[in-house]
């Protein structure tokens, strides 16, 4: 019975001394990783404004275009309309 009793504190020592870890520990381990997964966020976000200022330069482009061929054919129209009052 006493050599039971011994065996179960040893092996319950054992248990806590060795599956626990210490907070300092657990953030050595962590902050690497958070100091990644940030950098990459911050590079997705990146990424994401640039193809949205893209996309918004491209829609501005394509405005001005379309602006650009109503003013032509609104001329077009103010010279077809003076052409037919001089008729």
């Amino acid at each position: 019975m006493r050599k039971g009793g011994i065996v179960l504190i040893l092996f319950l020592f054992l248990a806590v001394s060795l599956g626990c870890a210490s907070r300092d520990y657990v953030r050595q381990q962590i902050d690497p990783l958070v100091d990644r997964i940030s950098k990459l966020e911050a590079m997705d976000c990146c990424d994401k404004a640039d193809a949205a200022a893209q996309k918004a330069e491209n829609a501005a482009q394509r405005a001005e275009n379309a602006a650009q061929r109503a003013e032509n054919a609104s001329q077009k129209a103010g010279k077809s309309f003076e052409l037919q009052q001089m008729k």
